[in-house]
């Protein structure tokens, strides 16, 4: 349990009560307009579909892909053991064993580069939920204890069903949680976006590249990975 589990249950208490206060409107200009156009979520649900997230099954994930490694090194030290055989089907074997080593394990492009980075890719998205876990429970602390918590708890105690207009008692306070939250959530999304920039090019299929024997041939796509 982290800190935004120890978080959770006072934080979306108090954002079931931000969501129906903003449900029923926003003052106009209000910084939160942007964040709620954005996000497409009312900042309780949006929390609540983040609390989801844990950081590690993701780097089990990344531990696995790396055992699986050690398989590929047994195929490949099997295909280094040399053949006591010579002629045109021991030439034609030779190629072809090269080129299967090279698929297997050689530089980024081969399957071993592509379990590596996928291996990096979980762990750098465990980096990333744990760190935005981190910064969301900061910002569900702050938000707790402000005065403008305070207003909203004010302004829903006496009637949770009521649905007060833009003007009404506690509504700016809502909105001014709800931009503080959904500002953080924009902030952990954007992340995610840039680290599946960063690493798609290392994501990609890799192709099988057979020697070339005077006949053409045509790449074939190998998926590896997920």
């Amino acid at each position: 349990m982290d800190a935004l589990d120890r978080l959770a249950e006072p934080g979306l208490d108090l954002l079931r009560r931000v969501d129906r206060l903003i449900a029923a409107g926003v003052p106009e200009g209000h910084r939160v307009w942007p964040l709620l156009r954005r996000m497409q979520v009312l900042p309780g649900d949006a929390v609540r579909g983040f609390l989801d997230l844990h950081p590690a099954p993701l780097a089990h994930a990344g531990h696995a892909v790396r055992r699986l490694v050690r398989g590929y090194d047994d195929v490949s030290a099997a295909l280094t053991d040399s053949v006591l055989w010579s002629g045109p089907a021991a030439t034609a074997y030779g190629q072809q064993r090269a080129a299967l080593l090279r698929h297997l394990d050689e530089g980024p492009d081969s399957l071993v580069g592509r379990l590596e980075s996928t291996a990096g890719y979980a762990d750098a998205l465990a980096d990333w939920v744990e760190g935005s876990r981190l910064a969301l429970a900061r910002t569900l602390a702050d938000v707790l204890r402000s005065a403008e918590a305070v207003a909203v708890v004010a302004a829903t105690a006496t009637d949770p069903a009521t649905r007060p207009g833009p003007v009404g008692p506690g509504v700016a306070d809502a909105a001014e949680i709800a931009a503080r939250v959904l500002a953080v959530l924009c902030v952990a999304y954007d992340g995610a976006e840039t680290l599946l920039r960063q690493w798609a090019p290392s994501l990609a299929e890799t192709a099988w590249r057979p020697p070339m024997d005077g006949r053409p041939h045509y790449d074939q796509p190998t998926r590896v990975g997920w």
